[in-house]
This record gives C-alpha cells, sequence and structure tokens, in this order.
C-alpha cells in the first residue's frame, strides 16, 4: 500500500466555501468510492480564518488544502482513475508519493469518518536547504527535531511525509509535507500553541527552542504553511 498527496489549489473563480464543500463531499466520496483504503481531505475554509496570521506562502499561488488517498499502487496505469477524480474536480493540482511516520497519533480527538476533526491542521510544505545532503536533513530532521516539536508544541496529531518522487508534471519540488493538528486555541493564542497557557518563561523556552531547530534544516524564505480543517473521509483502519 502506497500514500499519495495530492495538493491542491482553488480556482479563483470559485468562492472559498463553495470549493470546500465541492472537495469535501464530491472529492472524498469519489476518491472512497474508487476502493482507497484510507481518504483524508485538508480544506483552507471559513473555520480556520481565525488562523490565518499562521499563513506563509512561498509558493504562488498560495496552497489551498490537500487529497490524501491510501491506495494498493502509485503506478501511473493503478493510480490514473485518482488523479482524474481530483482533476475533475480541482483541475490544478500536483501529486506526490510519500512515505509516512506518525510520531503523534491523534488519541486526544480522535477523527470522526466525514466530520471535522477538533481543532486545525496545519501543513508545511518543505524544501531542502541545499546546504544538506538529503541524509543529513532527514537525519536533523527526524532524530532531532521531532523530539523538539512533541516536547514544546500542543500538537495532539503529527505526521511527517517524506516526499519519494512527484507524480504529476511540473509539481512544485517540496520535499516533504508535514501534517500537525492542534487544539482550536492555538490559532489565535502563541501560548496555546506553544503549549505554555499561563506561563510566560515557557513559552519563551519553547518558542526559541522550536525556532532554532527548525532553522537547522529549514529555510524560512522556502516553506509554506497553510492552516486547514481536516476531514477524515475514510481511515486507514475504517
Amino acid at each position: 500500500m502506497e500514500k499519495v498527496i495530492y495538493v491542491l489549489w482553488r480556482d479563483p473563480q470559485i468562492p472559498p466555501s463553495q470549493w470546500s464543500r465541492t472537495v469535501r463531499a464530491q472529492l472524498g466520496d469519489k476518491l472512497q468510492s474508487l476502493g482507497a483504503h484510507g481518504v483524508q481531505i485538508n480544506v483552507a475554509d471559513a473555520d480556520v480564518e481565525p488562523a490565518d496570521a499562521l499563513r506563509q506562502q512561498n509558493t504562488k499561488p498560495g496552497i489551498d488544502g490537500i487529497a490524501a488517498v491510501w491506495i494498493d499502487s502509485a503506478v501511473s496505469m493503478f493510480r490514473q482513475p485518482y488523479d482524474d477524480a481530483v482533476r475533475a474536480v480541482v483541475p490544478h493540482c500536483a501529486a506526490y508519493l510519500v512515505t509516512e511516520s506518525q510520531p503523534i497519533r491523534n488519541t486526544r480527538f480522535p477523527a470522526q469518518p466525514g466530520e471535522r476533526t477538533a481543532g486545525f491542521s496545519q501543513l508545511a510544505f518543505l524544501k531542502r536547504p541545499p546546504r544538506l545532503t538529503p541524509e543529513a536533513w532527514l537525519d536533523v530532521w527526524h532524530n532531532h527535531h521531532t523530539r523538539v516539536a512533541i516536547d514544546t508544541q500542543d500538537n495532539f496529531l503529527y505526521v511527517q511525509n517524506v516526499v519519494v518522487r512527484s507524480l504529476t508534471h511540473a509539481a512544485p519540488g517540496y520535499d516533504a509535507i508535514v501534517e500537525e493538528c492542534f487544539p482550536a486555541a492555538a490559532m489565535t493564542d502563541p501560548h496555546a500553541f506553544f503549549d505554555a497557557v499561563g506561563d510566560e518563561e515557557k513559552f519563551q523556552r519553547n518558542v526559541n527552542e522550536m525556532m532554532d531547530s527548525c532553522a537547522r534544516f529549514i529555510d524560512f524564505d522556502k516553506i509554506d504553511v497553510v492552516p486547514t480543517s481536516q476531514y477524515v473521509v475514510r481511515a486507514i483502519n475504517g
């Protein structure tokens, strides 16, 4: 089984609310009907507008969401029906084969099929800095930063998707796609985001530790960060 992430861009002629409903309903249902073992839709919608200050945009136009599917094979001939389904709803998209690691599983606010997951899901699209080899980059991220990300934030889901290869023509050159879920309060309260409500010393310590760790393997002028609503249409074990 392989995980494919489709990065989605909204047609600017379509209102965000309409686009969000269409992607969640039509695309989610279609991907599930094709036989995907798991389907997840993330959309930047009205529910995450309070988190707009967290958005970072270096890819233009800005990313509006993702559709993730777990399928038997990402080989083109087997993946084609999924590509067609995505393009029928979202003409501008890019697909990536990824390997998935879940340092934090969502046991705190378990997702219910087809319903919006509590809080919000922050997506980060990473490009490996040229100063680091692929091996060194993964070592810093996985073997050092992972612990920092867990210890300094109030994230209740943490998924690290390493891009194996792009599957569509002219896809932006992302090397990883990160998914982190946070409680709703973290959309507007940095202290809630950094797990330091009521503790200014802990807040400053966590912010500094997190930023120092990120700077080791991320170029901040290359990253995209997108707050989204997460909808698990079909869970992998469902």
